[in-house]
């Protein structure tokens, strides 16, 4: 994520809107149509607004834990029609309740819970998160 780590700091991602064009910037650079945005944690501030504003450029999300989630309404996630799995670990009992609590609200989710995985729910359990993964990815269109 630019400006965390050793990454250095990028000006234009300061706002909801810099961090949605920059991502957009990102998937246009690759040259990707219709990806699945796989977001954790940090990855949120950046996700959510391009999920908002570009939902139907993606053929599914799946945010795991994300930051951000409480910015914004209820009515906002009930105007996205984008596939998502909402993906979490049952012993992050910070991030994963409160994400899973906004994120409830978008239309076509559904929910995947880790058993025994913390945060990183894809490091504690790889193999339940990749199986998890792989069954909403074949769902898809």
């Amino acid at each position: 994520i630019p400006g965390y780590g050793d990454s250095p700091p990028v000006e234009m991602v300061v706002t909801a809107q810099g961090w949605r064009t920059f991502l957009d910037h990102v998937l246009q650079e690759l040259g990707m149509q219709r990806p699945v945005l796989v977001s954790p944690s940090m990855s949120g501030r950046f996700a959510l607004p391009f999920l908002l504003a570009h939902g139907d450029q993606l053929a599914g999300f799946v945010p795991i834990a994300p930051v951000g989630t409480k910015d914004y309404t209820a009515e906002q996630y009930r105007e996205v029609q984008t596939p998502t799995l909402i993906l979490y670990g049952d012993r992050d009992t910070r991030l994963a309740p409160q994400a899973l609590q906004n994120l409830q609200h978008l239309p076509e989710h559904r929910v995947a819970v880790l058993s025994g995985a913390g945060h990183a729910c894809y490091l504690d359990k790889p193999e339940d998160f990749h199986q998890a993964l792989l069954d909403f990815l074949r769902q898809l269109k």
